[in-house]
């Protein structure tokens, strides 16, 4: 994956960390459906630059003719932003892309996972990832705790500070790009009001940084049969369960393919999801998926997220995780092909306790493939390791 650098100057993952403020089965929209004349699809979605310019200007990425922030990249802290983002996304590219790209041509160029949708679990807005490994996807689902969020106006942008603004937007970036995922103590200080909403805002500036367009986008959320409605910006359930979701619209500049990426804000508990039936109808829509788990804290492993586990179980025709995935246990040769990549010896730091015997036991075994790229917990500091298996 070629990513945007202009304007490169300097080393930057440690500036983008310090220097802040001064320093075949588809995902369903309710309103899918074709014209009359059954040859044209109508999106729910309607066409919007809106969105787009927002994360141009947000991403360090200049605006496009007649950009409404064209006054604001002229500012000293716009321009200073845009050389700390571009940099810092040159060293993500030299250190992550490149290496998820390589293993994307090697091992997934290919069916299922050139034509399946993906599920992504424990997502956060981490729309970085999946892109890589899977950029021929129609659909990309992510679900998370965190808000949905909302849009921020060129009216509201202007009225801050800029330099504290932008230099907040950096900090939201640095965990994904400095160690491959999003810190969720860091989401907790950053995703809920203090410097965006939700995570409107960071799957937008991924999205524009690794070289696609946002056509539009729309609040929507879950109804009771689980098929994704509209809703207003500032919608607001009377129980517990929201389900508030943005679906996006985009598209490939290298190819010019479209793409939909909808992030779903759900808990997904085992308590929380046993009341939230509209969630497990839209999920099992899914079926045929390919999934993804990644830096999940190792849920899956615990009694109380069973059910989150079981149902990416179900409706996956394939898993690709590391080891706080699914366990390794519950792919069994009957049902599945399983390919091991890296090396694994135990989980690192505060997660060794959820250590997987089976697994070392397997890695010992031949056929492991080896993995030239870093992801994962104990990024840089202990060697990656990737499970993908596949339905028979």
């Amino acid at each position: 994956m070629t990513i945007c650098t202009r304007g490169l100057r300097g080393p930057a993952i440690v500036a983008l960390f310090c220097l802040t403020a001064g320093c075949g089965h588809s995902a369903h929209s309710a309103s899918d459906h074709k014209s009359t004349d059954e040859t044209k699809p109508v999106s729910p979605i309607t066409a919007s630059r809106e969105a787009d310019e927002v994360a141009r200007f947000l991403a360090g990425l200049p605006g496009k003719p007649d950009s409404p922030f064209a006054e604001m990249e002229a500012t000293a802290a716009w321009k200073k932003h845009r050389e700390i983002v571009d940099a810092a996304w040159h060293e993500t590219d030299q250190r992550l892309l490149q290496s998820y790209a390589a293993f994307q041509r090697a091992e997934l160029d290919r069916s299922p996972f050139l034509n399946s949708n993906v599920f992504y679990p424990f997502a956060g807005p981490d729309v970085l990832t999946p892109l890589a490994f899977f950029p021929k996807s129609p659909a990309y689902v992510l679900v998370a705790l965190e808000p949905a969020g909302t849009l921020p106006t060129v009216a509201q942008i202007g009225r801050k500070n800029l330099a504290e603004y932008l230099g907040a937007m950096r900090q939201t970036m640095s965990s994904l790009l400095g160690r491959s995922f999003f810190v969720t103590r860091e989401m907790d200080r950053q995703f809920r009001g203090q410097v965006t909403d939700g995570l409107l805002v960071p799957i937008l500036q991924l999205l524009v940084r690794t070289n696609h367009t946002v056509l539009g986008f729309r609040y929507v959320r879950l109804d009771d049969d689980g098929a994704l409605i509209d809703r207003p910006a500032n919608y607001h359930t009377a129980g517990v369960i929201g389900n508030k979701a943005t679906e996006i619209e985009f598209r490939s500049d290298a190819d010019q393919s479209v793409h939909r990426l909808i992030y779903l804000s759900v808990n997904l508990s085992n308590v929380r999801l046993g009341i939230d039936p509209a969630f497990m109808k839209y999920a099992r829509t899914l079926n045929g998926s390919v999934s993804m788990l990644k830096a999940t804290s190792y849920m899956t492993h615990k009694a109380e997220f069973s059910a989150i586990r079981d149902l990416v179980l179900e409706v996956s025709t394939a898993v690709l995780e590391d080891d706080s995935g699914v366990p390794y246990r519950f792919f069994t040769p009957d049902r599945w092909k399983v390919q091991l990549f890296g090396e694994y010896d135990r989980p690192f730091g505060a997660f060794k306790w959820m250590d997987q015997k089976d697994l070392r036991a397997a890695y010992r075994e031949p056929g492991v493939k080896p993995l030239p790229l870093k992801i994962g917990y104990g990024f840089s500091k202990i060697n990656s390791n990737l499970l993908l298996a596949e339905r028979k």
